[in-house]
């Protein structure tokens, strides 16, 4: 912590722009928590999201010159808005004024308001491309970030010279960002991060802190369309065989069902798995564009030494959690070396847009999975590569997009989808995929049921409706099946899941949502300790109703309450319940800004837990899970210390009835309450 104390210390006696912490939109909110829920070993510290958003606040996008690529990083607007928006600019030209998106056929008020912040009409201004002016003119920023639970955990408390298992490095994360960005053509950059638990400067990290990152990257310098050297993550089609960007899954956005994203993006993020190392290029010239990547990287992995007579060493597993902490994480890291290669070709026929993708992996060690029977089809051997054919067509008011794929060992994977506007005020989305229980890929992320795209069939079927300009009605069903076993699932199994929600949203200041949603899916039941068990269905229910009031330009208050009811008949019934109020403060044209939350929470156990997102300093994700009984309480601060040096701090303390431990493991707590303290300092020049 005197580390980090005596950089902010330093920081403070310099001269420096603030940068404003803008909350993200309800729907973002509610695809973050589903994000975690779905899958809650998933990375978080991918804020390439926020950063891409915080960006487009100082450099919005000039609607009269918008390109594709540009609309679609807004991840706001669905394939349908966006087509019905180049078809209105051939039609009618230039813009004027912003309130002529609203004669668009499917946009609405509360579209617009939300990418108002992001965009603008204007004259195309013609700007200096050349590397010397990118090099030169763009902006420095440095963040630095520390967080701390201040109880103890048992892993720092144990004594180190009587135990092999405990946690030698101090409780503090430390996050450090240097990035120099020119209009988001030019950038470059590093990332330092430690984890809690983690030595910094001493014993096994003697080189201080445990991951660090690069990249230098380039857009739009002549036929070279991206160009990115270090770090960076790689997108293919629909995420079949590469997505290595947040991406959103169901919620209440029902036609953002779609991945869109440039192929190669640098990345500057703490997360310490999705990513690839070397080199990635991406020429364009008129309607066709070509992409090449080439990564060698270190990868953490469960090694096994083989003590048979075929002396094979080999990996279970490989990791991603990025910690390491404990003698066997520290073991684990880096002990396994990937060396990947693959590519992109893509060309757009008018309204149709074709693509064809490729990776392959080799590793130094084999993976060798368990003998589970659900591991029979899991992703093993020493090399393995996936490849597939993507497409997207605008027809009138139809987008159609999906993607084939097929791995090295021959398994196909299909995502069919389709957007369509039936109306003014109407829109359907619908997704078709079926992937074999064979087909594997690594790094991949779909829309579907699954964390990772293998051993589903599925359909998904939206609609949004909007009655006028102050309601919206969004729904949508999915009906899957798995084809084979899953974890904890020792049969074919099938599920279902239906939602909706209602917005009402009459003016700027007040908005409403509530929602309904339910899902059902099957698990492994045995209680008389059978040889086989039995497969019993497992029925979710929330509803949740959100209110948002603007008292005036400064203060916000917003409440939520939610009701969970798992599996309601059945032997293990548990419910659920979250009540919070907030109040945002962020006044016009002051330095400092801020928000408090209350909140009480009341479960009957882990599976009728919880989800909320929480605001947090800027460019950090905070979704807390909570069960059990108890309340919390949080205060987040911003204060721009001059115009070029911002500071932030949040405090949170969680408070259990009737608990004398928090946590498992090395994690646990004694004690009833829980506390974090996380500040932030970020300089511009």
């Amino acid at each position: 912590m005197k580390f980090v104390a005596f950089i902010f210390s330093s920081l403070l006696f310099l001269n420096t722009n603030a940068q404003v912490n803008e909350p993200i939109s309800n729907n973002a909110e509610q695809q973050l928590e589903n994000n975690t829920a779905i899958n809650e070993d998933a990375s978080t510290e991918d804020d390439s999201y926020l950063q891409q958003m915080q960006d487009l606040l100082k450099h919005p996008i000039n609607l009269n010159t918008a390109q594709l690529e540009e609309l679609f990083q807004l991840r706001i607007l669905s394939s349908i808005q966006i087509q019905q928006f180049f078809i209105y600019r051939k039609l009618i030209g230039k813009f004027i004024d912003i309130y002529e998106l609203q004669a668009i056929p499917s946009w609405d008020v509360i579209t617009i308001q939300k990418i108002k912040p992001f965009i603008f009409i204007g004259e195309k201004i013609e700007v200096k491309n050349s590397l010397k002016e990118r090099l030169n003119n763009g902006e420095h920023t440095i963040l630095l970030r520390a967080s701390q639970v201040l109880e103890k955990s048992k892993g720092h408390l144990i004594n180190g010279a009587s135990a092999t298992n405990f946690y030698p490095g101090s409780p503090q994360k430390y996050f450090f960002r240097y990035r120099y960005n020119y209009k988001n053509i030019l950038q470059y950059g590093i990332v330092a991060d430690k984890d809690a638990g983690e030595q910094f400067f001493k014993g096994k990290q003697k080189q201080g802190f445990d991951f660090y990152s690069g990249h230098f990257a380039l857009k739009n310098l002549g036929v070279i369309h991206s160009l990115v050297i270090g770090d960076y993550t790689v997108n293919l089609g629909q995420g079949l065989i590469q997505w290595q960007n947040l991406a959103f899954k169901k919620s209440a956005d029902v036609m953002n069902i779609k991945r869109e994203s440039t192929v190669i993006r640098p990345y500057n993020s703490a997360g310490e798995i999705n990513f690839h190392r070397g080199l990635g290029l991406t020429l364009k010239r008129n309607k066709l564009m070509l992409t090449s990547f080439v990564s060698y990287k270190k990868i953490d992995a469960n090694f096994v030494a083989d003590t048979s007579q075929n002396q094979m060493d080999y990996v279970s597993s490989l990791q991603t959690s990025g910690y390491h902490r404990t003698k066997s994480e520290i073991e684990d890291k880096g002990i396994q070396k990937q060396f990947s290669f693959g590519g992109n070709m893509s060309y757009q026929f008018q309204k149709l847009k074709i693509g064809i993708n490729g990776i392959h992996y080799f590793f130094k060690l084999p993976l060798i999975k368990s003998t589970q029977p659900y591991n029979k089809y899991a992703l093993s051997g020493k090399s393995f590569g996936d490849y597939s054919i993507d497409y997207n067509l605008s027809f009138k008011n139809l987008h159609l997009f999906g993607e084939l794929a097929i791995s090295s060992t021959n398994k196909l994977a299909l995502v069919n989808g389709l957007l369509v506007s039936v109306s003014s005020f109407a829109d359907v989305s619908i997704l078709y995929r079926n992937i074999s229980k064979a087909y594997q890929s690594l790094y991949s992320n779909a829309f579907t049921e699954n964390t990772n795209p293998s051993n589903e069939n599925g359909l998904y079927t939206g609609i949004s409706i909007r009655p006028n300009q102050a309601w919206k009605i969004d729904a949508y069903t999915d009906f899957y099946k798995f084809p084979w076993l899953k974890y904890r699932v020792d049969a074919p199994s099938n599920g279902s899941d239906y939602f909706v929600q209602a917005t009402f949203k009459p003016n700027k200041e007040f908005e409403i949502y509530t929602r309904y949603h339910a899902e059902k899916k099957s698990i492994n039941r045995n209680v008389e300790n059978l040889p086989f068990s039995e497969l019993v269905e497992q029925p979710r229910k929330n509803w949740r109703t959100q209110i948002s009031y603007k008292i005036d330009q400064a203060i916000t208050l917003r409440s939520r309450t939610e009701v969970i009811w798992f599996d309601k008949r059945g032997t293990t019934a548990e419910n659920g319940f979250l009540l919070f109020f907030d109040a945002l403060y962020r006044p016009l044209l002051k330095p400092y800004s801020g928000g408090i939350r209350v909140q009480y929470f009341e479960t009957d156990g882990y599976n009728s837990r919880i989800y909320a997102y929480e605001n947090d300093v800027l460019y950090y994700f905070s979704i807390p899970v909570f069960y059990d009984k108890g309340l919390r309480y949080y205060i987040n601060i911003n204060y721009d210390l001059s115009k070029k040096l911002s500071f932030w701090i949040k405090y949170a303390q969680t408070l259990y009835k009737g608990k004398n431990i928090i946590g498992t493991g090395l994690d646990e707590i004694k004690g009833s309450k829980k506390s974090e303290l996380r500040m932030q300092l970020l300089l511009r020049f």
